[in-house]
């Protein structure tokens, strides 16, 4: 069994517990679409809130950071390309490639945004059960049609449960590699490649196993699923959301 890490559902009593699976989503679209309208400031503001968020549940960015720490890369990655192709005044040439003031304030605003999606994700993994995400799910998806909504919520519910297998999964092969002393090899491409076959290899046999159980146990995606009400709470946190929305977007 997995152990628990930054994705995985924490019970409690906090307000961020008690609001609704449907409003949680709302939530994630208005501030992920105010951030790309927002200025370094504002982004800064959405940012530090969520990060608020996660210390209320006990969740620190240091967790994160050790869970996530194969992200680094990526984000190195999107800095670098950001950073090296904005204009405007030279801070510094490396390699013939010209690092600019411009460039490092866009690739840190990117980088910064695409953070606070994660970290708006991981809190609302951290605070919401598998079966209200579903039952969210199926009633935002309930009017559409030719879309099955239990289908989709099912589907969104597995991968739910399966992120912090996949996390633990990660973090057991890189220790199986460390203990056989592949940080020797300098080759970067030839470590990637022997990290990522066996994960998604195990990763693949596990999503068969489950895949084999729901259908020995005769699993559909017709299930009377948990019912949904909004609070007072609910409509309060909306205002306050769009508030900290309209601050970062209009006034920072």
């Amino acid at each position: 069994m997995a152990e628990l890490t930054s994705f995985s559902y924490r019970p409690g009593i906090s307000l961020i517990h008690k609001i609704d699976a449907r409003f949680k989503l709302l939530f994630i679209v208005i501030i992920g679409l105010s951030s790309l309208e927002a200025s370094p400031s504002g982004v800064l503001l959405l940012f530090l809130f969520v990060v608020y968020g996660l210390a209320r549940i006990g969740i620190s960015l240091w967790q994160v950071a050790r869970d996530l720490s194969f992200f680094i890369f990526f984000l190195a990655f999107v800095f670098a390309i950001r950073a090296f192709s904005a204009g405007g005044a030279v801070f510094i040439n490396i390699f013939g490639m010209s690092l600019t003031y411009d460039g490092l304030i866009e690739g840190s605003l990117v980088c910064l945004r695409i953070v606070l999606m994660i970290l708006l994700g991981l809190l609302f993994t951290s605070t919401t059960r598998t079966a209200e995400v579903k039952a969210a799910i199926d009633w935002i998806l309930r009017p559409l049609p030719f879309i099955s909504g239990g289908r989709v919520s099912t589907m969104t519910g597995l991968m739910m449960r399966f992120i912090p297998v996949i996390l633990e999964q990660a973090r057991e092969t890189a220790s199986a590699q460390k203990a056989r002393s592949i940080e020797n090899r300098k080759n970067p491409i030839y470590r990637m490649v022997k990290f990522s076959v066996p994960l998604i290899e195990r990763i693949f046999y596990n999503a068969g196993r489950i895949s084999m159980a729901m259908e020995a146990r005769c699993y559909s995606d017709i299930r009377t699923g948990q019912k949904l009400s909004s609070k007072i709470n609910d409509w309060i946190s909306l205002l306050v959301i769009i508030s900290i929305c309209i601050i970062s977007v209009l006034y920072l």
